[in-house]
């Protein structure tokens, strides 16, 4: 395996580490965003109420997505396997 080869498996690696977070990060920001905004318009400041709502949200984005995130993830180790298999 020549040097080329291992960067670019670093590359897809971190690919697709980005596209497996990217949409549960984002969900969580914005879920985030609309809860401080809550806050500062109520004056109620307690960090429950930021926590509670990520933690479902991100639960049902990884109840929603999962089966995408086991697709993604099944082709990369194919990927990697075809790889080993061709050295």
């Amino acid at each position: 395996m020549t040097q080329a080869d291992i960067l670019d498996l670093f590359m897809n690696a971190m690919y697709v580490a980005f596209k497996l977070a990217a949409p549960v990060l984002i969900a969580s920001i914005i879920i985030g965003l609309i809860v401080a905004i809550f806050q500062a318009a109520t004056q109620i400041h307690e960090q429950t109420l930021t926590f509670v709502p990520k933690v479902l949200v991100i639960a049902l984005m990884l109840l929603i997505l999962g089966a995408w995130m086991i697709n993604i993830i099944s082709e990369f180790f194919g990927m990697i396997f075809e790889k080993i298999a061709g050295m």
